[in-house]
């Protein structure tokens, strides 16, 4: 059957804490989801409605660990189209039982029968057809899809009512199944790249096994490709992928032409000895038995039909692609999405030890590089030469990559270097929430005016550099953020630059410290510039300092302070 994304596994306490485990082993990349406060997970989330609303939103399977009619008054506002929903199950919390809800064209039943024998527990399928017939027929594998969901659903009635059926094609994952057959049926499941005529009394199943190469005709990549499919009656959804020459990899065209006709865009370099364009990239790039049944060098299309279904992951070599992801302050639940969604898809993640870590939980068939934290640019060497060999790299910073992080580095290597294949790689930084940002949120808003941040860490600029902005920052009433305040090997520098700001700042300014905030232990302090010691911060402090304006009040019903800076000057 189709492939499973990796579901995400949501427990209200820590009672199904053990049972999402189990269930979590047998999917990679899955994560657990936890109600903020009540149980330490993977990802933590503050309200179930919304959470699960989110998540069915972005497609992302849902294994619910607690009563269906939790799951069903969450998820109704939601459902709309049967056809592009994700699976939704609900279990029991001890894992006593397993109730698929939503997606049976998605693999529901699928996912359901494979935790519930993980579970030694029945599956409550209630499929007709899957009772019935001991698959789902509407839900073929990988590399095969349905012609038409709506003339599936009316074909299946038909077999339900007693209707028989023969098969015409090559369907192997269906030798299994208990159809009702017969030579002479009225009724046919035809598997064939050939378009659907419309023809009522036939479930359509196309396998991908067609590649479409394109050359270097600019424009109409999308309409000369279905032309081509159109004139030798091949259907649309029988196309596999898109190929292109290698010196092509950065052409935005193809990159819209393949989301268009909503296939991989794969890449080969052809040599002489392959032939006349734009025929010669098929024969570079596949490596299994196939026909060539069109090359329009004039249109520069040419197309190839394999026997069965093509795996994509075998044509040519895929574009390389380098994210720059913020992991964010350390709380998985402050990770932005597009990170985590980076992650899941990468074949490969650099970043500092601890940092990778933090990443986690991370696939086994994912590959870590984990280097000391003062290797920046020779990981982003690394990075770029990996994906520039086709590979999906993540690199990983805390907070914000562009902050004092990962994303400059990257760019100086692309930048200093000559190498077309690093050029070639499709490279995208996605942000993150900042330790400032985290620490300011905390204790409410002092960055709510103009802020710089700066970092006191002299490594990789002279302190006399440290020292003008210093100066300047606080001469214009700035507030500041100080990363890397304080190390061992340089003690002295916070205190020097209190000094300077001292010079510029009164006694009571407000200063926040925010010690590992988004990670287990973290500790928030308010306090004034003139009560402020280095011995109150360590290199996991993010210090705050106010400007004239930023103040602090307390809240008797909460029982704690907030600390903002006003976004009027008087």
């Amino acid at each position: 059957m189709a492939r499973i994304s990796a579901p995400a596994i949501v427990i209200l306490g820590t009672g199904a804490l053990a049972t999402a485990r189990r269930i979590q082993a047998l999917y990679a990349g899955s994560q657990v989801h936890a109600l903020q406060g009540r149980v330490e997970a993977d990802v933590s989330y503050n309200e179930l409605g919304a959470h699960l609303r989110e998540l069915y939103a972005r497609g992302t399977p849902i294994v619910a660990l607690c009563a269906t009619g939790i799951v069903i008054r969450c998820l109704a506002p939601s459902l709309s189209n049967k056809g592009v929903e994700p699976p939704v199950l609900a279990a029991a919390e001890d894992g006593s039982a397993v109730v698929p809800l939503l997606g049976g064209l998605a693999g529901v039943n699928l996912m359901a029968r494979e935790i519930a024998a993980m579970l030694a527990v029945p599956a409550a399928i209630t499929t007709s057809g899957e009772l019935r017939f001991g698959t789902c027929v509407l839900n073929p594998p990988d590399g095969y899809t349905l012609a038409d969901i709506g003339q599936g659903k009316r074909f299946v009635s038909d077999l339900l009512a007693g209707e028989s059926t023969r098969i015409e094609g090559e369907a192997p994952w269906l030798d299994d199944a208990q159809l009702p057959r017969s030579a002479s049926a009225r009724l046919a499941i035809r598997v064939t790249p050939r378009a659907w005529d419309g023809r009522e009394d036939e479930l359509v199943i196309h396998p991908r096994s067609v590649v479409a190469a394109v050359t270097g005709v600019d424009g109409g990549i999308v309409a000369r490709v279905r032309e081509a499919l159109d004139s030798h009656g091949l259907a649309p959804l029988s196309l596999a992928a898109l190929l292109a020459s290698s010196d092509r990899m950065a052409d935005p065209a193809l990159a819209e032409a393949a989301a268009n006709l909503d296939v991989p865009l794969c890449f080969a370099l052809a040599r002489p000895e392959d032939g006349e364009p734009p025929a010669n990239l098929l024969h570079a790039a596949l490596r299994i038995p196939y026909e060539t049944l069109h090359n329009d060098a004039v249109a520069g299309v040419a197309l190839a039909l394999a026997p069965l279904a093509i795996d994509a992951d075998t044509i040519g070599r895929k574009r390389g692609r380098l994210t720059v992801i913020g992991l964010g302050p350390g709380s998985a639940d402050l990770m932005v999405p597009a990170a985590r969604t980076a992650l899941n898809v990468a074949t490969d993640i650099l970043g500092y030890d601890t940092y990778v870590k933090m990443a986690g939980p991370l696939r086994a068939d994912q590959r870590v590089h984990g280097t000391d934290n003062r290797e920046e640019m020779q990981r982003a060497r690394h990075a770029f030469e990996l994906a520039s060999e086709g590979r999906a790299v993540v690199m990983v910073s805390s907070g914000d990559p562009g902050v004092f992080a990962m994303a400059a580095a990257a760019l100086e290597a692309l930048e200093s270097s000559d190498n077309a294949d690093w050029a070639a790689v499709e490279l995208k930084i996605v942000p993150g929430v900042s330790a400032a940002m985290a620490t300011a949120a905390q204790a409410g808003a002092p960055l709510g005016h103009d802020f710089c941040m700066l970092s006191l860490s002299d490594n990789l600029k002279p302190w006399t550099i440290i020292e003008k902005r210093l100066r300047h920052a606080a001469e214009a009433d700035l507030v500041m953020a100080f990363y890397n305040p304080i190390s061992r090997a340089r003690p002295w520098q916070l205190d020097k630059a209190l000094d300077i700001v001292r010079e510029y700042r009164a006694a009571q300014t407000q200063v926040v410290l925010g010690r590992d905030i988004g990670r287990p232990g973290s500790t928030l302090r308010t306090i004034t510039l003139g009560e402020l010691r280095s011995s109150d911060v360590d290199m996991r402090t993010m210090v705050i300092v106010g400007s004239s304006t930023t103040r602090r009040f307390g809240n008797a019903a909460e029982g704690r302070e907030w600390v903002y800076t006003p976004r009027w000057y008087e």
